[in-house]
């Protein structure tokens, strides 16, 4: 409790250990908190995930992402990062989550499940994967609904409903279908979106195309029960008999635990933190967001390839206040 340190970084995900990388190149001292495992959403994605960016633009520390693949796969990148937050012998505490940080005249007191910290600057780099984008529909509470998805083979030979259009979805769809599921899409829109990774779009279109994958668009589900699933369709509503619900509609970052901190949020979205952006700085003074948590609900703005530079920009800013006083 007596040693104040320099940096504390709320997050140990890949930007969290980058903003942990900077700190300690420049000569300050750090600690991150990650509430889970190390680069635990990354850990709760998919089994079989591929990432979208190549390895190289996934890489922190100036250190290489080696993959014979095209694209990295999820075992590769925990892998990656275990291995770099290794080679820097960062301060990193897992399984510690951050209760409460208040600011006590120019440092910061942060609680957590298991200690007291005293820091001249908080980081947080939490992401958006903790909190699910809910139906809000009757029946969503029931087990067999589910806000994320791991194994494709527990759904095999099941009746499956995706909720989504997004990559999440789309790849949930395919996995499970060549399980073996009977598997129905239900999109708002009116088709599968854009931004679904390039070489997956094609697949999931000639599925649909050929009734291997069914699909509802511009639909929504009203009721969820035990044995089926009620979809409001432009044609009307229809009962669908139904084991599963994988409600991949996305995500949000924990607006809640960001305005217990002080950091103000607009109440129309997206909801995007109080920060400016060539600093990252808040509108707490030596309170700092890193990753895709500045996005707000537009979690597509960020990611690991363009918000690497979060780090560099939170430790530039600290280093002038520093030089300046």
């Amino acid at each position: 409790m007596d040693n104040i340190i320099d940096v504390l970084i709320v997050g140990g995900g890949p930007i969290g250990l980058a903003c942990g990388i900077e700190a300690k190149k420049n000569n300050l001292s750090h600690v991150i908190l990650e509430k889970g495992c190390l680069t635990n959403s990354l850990y709760n994605y998919p089994i079989n995930m591929t990432f979208f960016s190549t390895s190289e633009r996934l890489e922190i520390g100036d250190t290489p992402f080696v993959t014979t693949n095209p694209k990295p796969r999820r075992a590769e990148a925990l892998e990656y990062y275990r291995r770099v937050e290794k080679k820097f012998d960062l301060k990193t505490h897992l399984f510690e989550e951050v209760l409460s940080i208040h600011k006590i005249e120019d440092t910061f007191q942060v609680t957590t499940t298991k200690s007291i910290y005293r820091a001249k600057n908080v980081i947080i780099a939490t992401g958006f994967y903790d909190i699910p984008m809910y139906l809000g529909v009757p029946g969503e509470e029931l087990p067999k609904v589910r806000h994320y998805y791991d194994d494709p083979h527990y759904y095999a030979n099941q009746k499956v409903i995706v909720v989504g259009a997004s990559n999440s979805s789309i790849d949930a769809a395919l996995e499970t279908y060549r399980k073996g599921a009977d598997v129905t899409l239900i999109i708002r829109g009116k088709e599968v979106s854009p931004r679904v990774k390039y070489w997956v779009r094609p697949d999931i279109e000639n599925r649909i195309a050929n009734a291997e994958v069914k699909v509802h668009y511009r639909s929504d589900i009203i009721s969820i029960s035990e044995r089926e699933v009620v979809v409001q369709t432009p044609k009307g509503i229809i009962n669908i008999e139904n084991d599963f619900v994988l409600a991949l509609t996305g995500y949000r970052p924990n607006f809640e635990f960001l305005e217990k901190v002080g950091i103000n949020i607009p109440l129309k979205a997206p909801c995007i933190p109080d920060h400016n952006p060539e600093t990252m700085e808040t509108n707490v003074q030596n309170l700092y967001l890193a990753g895709v948590v500045c996005g707000g609900l537009n979690t597509h703005l960020w990611f690991i390839e363009n918000s690497r530079i979060h780090a560099h920009l939170i430790v530039k800013n600290i280093l002038k206040k520093r030089s300046d006083s």
